[in-house]
């Protein structure tokens, strides 16, 4: 994944606005929640996020956006984020405590 130097620093301010200990999901993770459950309790073919690798999340992601990965709603979902969100988004997830 290359990782141009604005979108780099773009991520770092948004990671600082969001520290990784926030209980507030971040905006556009907060969706998230609708298909990918965060308790174990549920039932799910879904993964769920919280502690997945950050890289793992970000590749899935990409994956998703540039058409490369197939999927029912994540393409159209992933095309709404830029790198810069889908980076913040996942490193988010990656400091959430799995269940």
């Amino acid at each position: 994944m290359l990782v141009r130097p604005a979108a780099a620093i773009r991520v770092c301010l948004a990671l600082a606005a969001f520290p990784a200990n926030a209980t507030e999901a971040l905006p556009g993770a907060s969706s998230c929640s609708g298909c990918h459950a965060a308790s174990a309790a549920v039932e799910t073919p879904v993964p769920r996020l919280a502690g997945m690798p950050a890289a793992r999340i970000t590749e899935a992601m990409l994956a998703f956006r540039a058409g490369q990965r197939p999927g029912t709603i994540m393409p159209r979902i992933a095309k709404g984020f830029s790198e810069g969100e889908i980076t913040a988004i996942a490193a988010w997830y990656a400091a959430q405590p799995a269940e």
